[in-house]
């Protein structure tokens, strides 16, 4: 038995026959975004510092949690509008992270995606990003959670530094 609940406008379905509930955790899902320009023949990333814990005033990906109703695309779109300001509709989707203990809070798998921009890119840190600054490929600061394992993979995927 199913009853529909209108909530700003969205959709939601409540099922009342609990019989699809499982017993097995269910991990929270994250987007991050590893954006990227050319500056001459360096390449750059923009990382933000975090405003709040885990890893407060420790530089990572813009990024954070998929809200509900929402594909991964407009979760990473939303997050990189709302810790920078840069407006980009089309990301491209990297790999799935999900190592246990990648996260403090709790089991988390993020869908990393990135995208290359203009070396002229506004950006305008917001929402818990402290911060954000440009940062050469060679020459990083320490990142939060594995987001250095995880840009790591992403140069020999995808990136030539």
């Amino acid at each position: 038995m199913k009853f529909s609940v209108y909530l700003a406008n969205k959709l939601y379905i409540r099922i009342l026959d609990m019989s699809y509930t499982y017993k097995y955790p269910m991990p929270s899902v994250t987007a991050d975004i590893i954006v990227l320009r050319k500056v001459g023949v360096s390449s750059q990333i923009l990382l933000i510092k975090r405003r709040n814990d885990p890893f407060k005033d420790c530089w990572a990906f813009p990024g954070g949690f998929t809200e509900e109703g929402e594909t991964l695309e407009q979760s990473a779109s939303r997050e990189l509008m709302e810790k920078t300001g840069i407006d980009c509709q089309f990301l491209s989707q990297f790999k799935a992270f999900g190592d246990p203990g990648r996260d403090p809070r709790g089991r988390t798998v993020t869908i990393v995606f990135y995208v290359y921009v203009d070396e002229n890119t506004e950006f305008h840190p917001a929402d818990d990003a402290k911060e954000a600054a440009w940062f050469d490929l060679n020459n990083l600061p320490a990142l939060a959670f594995d987001h250095a394992k995880i840009l790591e993979e992403f140069i020999l995927a995808k990136h030539t530094a």
